[in-house]
């Protein structure tokens, strides 16, 4: 079977047309291709984007709706974090369409320029007069319309610099000195800055995303393991050195126990009601008591327990198959570019695959009570500016590499 068989059969059915295509495959050879659909992007993969966003945007007002009746927010109007979602969606459907016009061979070139900028504003934010602080962390940067995150850029920016690096470092990947270490020193001093915040979600995130690029790109599995284990110590050092985070890991273990009931296993004992609430059918859209200001973060982090209550076992099976689906994609188109020998697109797109699906695991887990509470957003969904403009600027990245792999293949791949 060619090169071009096979990516058709990774795609599936539906993407056949009547013209068949020459495609050259990685040894140089032109082969005649199954027949390939040549549209100008992945509708379904917008089409899943465009549920996912208008899911979220529905369920963000749900979850909001009540929030002003807390004198917290008394002077916010019902519809005030509809109106903010919506125009962050707006604002990121905007700068996606922009993005998608940006060859991929900019963003190689601007991988290393990018890294730098987002370091400069990880150290800004920590700045008391730059830097907003909200319950004693200082992660946000006010742009007056809304409030930007610089570790959601951090993302971005470590994951196109790894693809860079693996590009760069493709002869010598076997080697540590010259290899690994480089760019795990490059994510050690990024863990630093997020450290500081403190923001330990984001920082897990990105060693992911690293350590996914690196060893897709290429990187000797020992050695892959090896980083691995060091990074599960250091993660579990850091929860060992710190109180709080170790409270977190106690309420996790038993957020029923009266001491971490109204402590720090409040959210995940209310987040496991909510699903308890919600049963195999939900309560229906809108019928929460738990979005009530008994469960704090519901539009945010904790969005996926109100879906659970109000939509039931049903409704997060959905939502899991949508990610799911999601994520398979991105890395097919992944896996597509490195077969049309496009290691650096190919890479990017596997990294944002990564990124997508881990923290779409991670809050799934979190919310459900899986994995210790951690404060990162459902990817798409979840109410944030900075988290939905960057997933979209991602997804756009996307696009543009399978809008290029189209291209490639029209072109026989010369």
């Amino acid at each position: 079977m060619s090169v071009a068989q096979r990516l058709v059969s990774w795609f599936g059915a539906g993407t056949a047309d009547p013209d068949a295509l020459p495609v050259r495959t990685s040894m140089g050879r032109v082969s005649n291709a199954t027949p390939v659909r040549l549209l100008g992007f992945d509708q379904a993969l917008v089409g899943v984007t465009l549920a996912l966003l208008i899911w979220g945007l529905v369920m963000v007002y749900s979850a909001s709706i009540a929030m002003p009746d807390n004198p917290k927010f008394s002077q916010y109007q019902h519809s005030h974090f509809l109106m903010r979602h919506l125009m962050s969606l707006g604002l990121a459907l905007v700068v996606a369409v922009l993005v998608f016009q940006v060859p991929l061979a900019v963003w190689e070139k601007m991988a290393p320029w990018l890294f730098i900028a987002s370091l400069v504003l990880l150290v800004l934010v920590l700045l008391p007069f730059v830097g907003k602080s909200v319950n004693g962390a200082r992660r946000w940067i006010s742009l007056g319309f809304m409030n930007f995150q610089p570790s959601e850029l951090a993302k971005f920016a470590v994951l196109l610099y790894a693809a860079d690096y693996m590009v760069r470092k493709m002869d010598v990947k076997e080697r540590f000195f010259r290899a690994v270490l480089p760019m795990a020193a490059a994510v050690a001093i990024v863990g630093v800055l997020l450290l500081a915040e403190p923001d330990m979600g984001a920082f897990m995130v990105i060693s992911v995303i690293a350590m996914g690029i690196l060893f897709l790109g290429g990187v000797n599995a020992r050695m892959f393991f090896a980083i691995s284990t060091v990074v599960v110590i250091a993660f579990a050092l850091m929860v060992a050195l710190s109180d709080w985070r170790r409270e977190r890991i106690f309420a996790y273990l038993d957020p029923w126990d009266a001491k971490h009931a109204l402590g720090k296993g409040f959210q995940l004992s209310h987040s496991l009601i909510a699903f308890g609430r919600g049963e195999i059918f939900g309560v229906g859209l809108g019928g929460s008591v738990e979005k009530l200001h008994w469960l704090p973060e519901a539009h945010t982090d904790f969005l996926l327990a109100v879906i659970g209550e109000e939509f039931g076992l049903v409704g997060v099976l959905v939502l899991l198959g949508l990610f799911m689906w999601l994520t398979r994609r991105i890395i097919h188109i992944g896996r597509q570019s490195i077969a049309l020998d496009r290691l650096f697109p190919g890479l990017v797109a596997q990294g944002v695959g990564i990124w997508i699906g881990f923290q779409a695991f991670i809050n799934m887990g979190v919310n459900l009570g899986a994995l210790p509470t951690k404060g990162l957003t459902l990817p798409l969904m979840s109410y944030g500016g900075s988290a939905i403009l960057m997933n979209m600027v991602a997804l756009a990245v996307v696009l543009r590499i399978d809008h290029e792999n189209r291209i490639l293949m029209q072109r026989g791949g010369r």
